[in-house]
């Protein structure tokens, strides 16, 4: 049978990026390995396996060539990838040390090392993923500062409202990206743990058999007696399991958690989320750049790049693909999250289906977050805005953009009431006149009565309309004299 590599190509966002080469099926067998490995150092750690085993396990799992697909296919008996690997790697060590053989996986069970696998690979995923979000944030910045003062149309519900500034709108993308980079890096600062709890959550199996070479220790060969004393009273005592633990972690570079967390999946959903609400972080700022890319508008382009945006069957088209791809796997990844929380819901001490579920779901939240992270890093970085056409896209409602500061400087001086009707008629002759609204104006003697040509002139001036836009992007961006906020 011909085996048909997953490389991507119908899921373009995460193709050739980091995180497809941290989420890969070599990449979990690689992780799986050095759980196992690192499971042995720390178990010799504490002086229950031999450091001559350990050391042949690593080596092991370092060098094992293992055939990733023969492995999965095996999986089909077993329910899961550990039990294969656990038989592969104990024939390698024993190649290597024949008597090491007997301590890999030592009082493990399949989750725990598949567990810990998957939270290597979320680290290793997550930590270039954090990287790019401070790339895009730090390009957004950049745009926020550079148009701190570019007036532009503001929309509501697809149609003009009120001017705004392309300024505020990048610092509300970076002020998201930021927000998603908050919840990345809480996630790696301790939670991310290693799994260990053995068949069901006692670590019974890793207390048996640390107490077996303690015991083997207290009598050794010469009769001389004592030289596991204390090694079988600690065992003895409670500590043991969370020294384990402790030592566990130090070993992978992730968390100890308070208890084993089979049942208790609190550190897979936490990863979920925090991976969906970067999604749709990003997702926001795609949605945005599709839709200013629009020909009809054309207020900010892509950065270009041969071939780029090429249409297969129109030659004239420049396709916003930056965000497209960001675009969708943000509408993939809260979806595949809804998965990974809803597998909280897992009976007993170990699931039966509802584990396994889980791992096809978080490695798409983690490659395509990742993917679309590492995109809109490249599109933050080469983003253009076009003044220009936003000036005319603000001219294109003949001045209607302003009607609410309007009607704001008129109530006082007509009542409200009257300046609402002055200003409806103005506006609908403005329109169907084609006309400015600023001409209109003039031809109504009750507001040329109250207001003069200057203070009309200043009135309809969308850039002097931006409201507390630049301030806002002065305390987003914590420049001096934004009132000490930061970024």
């Amino acid at each position: 049978m011909t085996v048909d590599p997953d490389s991507g190509l119908l899921s373009p966002v995460r193709a050739g990026t980091p995180a497809e080469a941290s989420t890969g099926d070599e990449a979990w067998l690689r992780a799986m390995l050095d759980a196992e490995a690192a499971l042995a150092r720390a178990q010799a750690r504490l002086g229950t396996v031999p450091a001559e085993a350990a050391a042949a396990i690593t080596e092991a799992a370092g060098s094992a060539r293992i055939d990733v697909v023969e492995l999965a296919r095996g999986s089909r008996a077993t329910a899961n990838p550990v039990v294969g690997l656990v038989q592969a790697l104990t024939s390698a060590v024993g190649e290597i040390v024949p008597g090491a053989a007997e301590y890999v996986h030592r009082g493990s069970t399949s989750q725990d090392i598949f567990d810990t696998a998957m939270m290597l690979v979320a680290d290793r995923t997550l930590r270039p993923l954090a990287a790019d979000l401070d790339a895009t944030a730090e390009a957004l910045a950049g745009l926020a500062r550079e148009h701190r003062d570019t007036t532009m149309a503001g929309r509501t519900l697809t149609a003009h409202a009120v001017p705004t500034t392309f300024g505020l709108k990048a610092a509300g993308w970076r002020q998201l990206v930021l927000d998603a980079a908050v919840r990345i890096r809480r996630v790696l600062d301790g939670g991310l743990p290693v799994s260990l709890g053995g068949a069901a959550g006692t670590l019974a199996a890793y207390i048996e058999y640390a107490r077996l070479a303690g015991d083997a220790r207290t009598e050794p060969a010469d009769g001389s007696g004592g030289g596991g004393d204390d090694l079988a009273a600690a065992i003895d005592g409670d500590g043991y399991a969370g020294r384990l633990t402790a030592a566990f972690a130090v070993e992978t570079g992730l968390a100890a958690p308070v208890l084993p967390w089979h049942s208790l999946r609190t550190p897979v959903v936490d990863l979920a989320s925090a991976l969906a609400f970067t999604a749709g972080a990003l997702g926001k700022l795609a949605v945005d750049v599709e839709t200013l890319t629009r020909t009809e508008l054309g207020e900010v382009t892509e950065p270009a790049a041969d071939g780029r945006g090429g249409s297969s069957a129109m030659p004239h088209k420049r396709n916003p693909v930056l965000a497209t791809l960001i675009r969708s796997a943000a509408l993939q990844v809260p979806v595949l999250a809804a998965g990974v929380t809803q597998s909280m819901l897992t009976e007993d001490e170990r699931s039966a289906g509802v584990w396994h579920a889980e791992w096809q779901l978080i490695r798409e939240c983690l490659r395509l977050t990742g993917g679309a992270a590492h995109t809109a890093a490249e599109l933050a970085r080469g983003l253009t805005a076009q003044p220009e056409r936003m000036r005319a896209n603000l001219a294109s409602t003949h001045g209607l953009i302003v009607s609410e500061r309007l009607s704001a400087a008129l109530a006082p001086l007509l009542g409200k009431a009257k300046a609402k009707e002055l200003l409806g008629e103005a506006s609908r002759r403005a329109v169907r006149e084609e006309r400015p609204l600023r001409e209109v104006l003039d031809e109504l003697p009750a507001i040329t009565e109250v207001l003069t040509p200057a203070a009309l002139d200043g009135l309809v001036d969308p850039a002097a309309y931006t409201g507390a836009a630049g301030a806002l992007v002065d305390r987003a961006l914590g420049e001096p004299g934004a009132g000490g906020a930061s970024a």
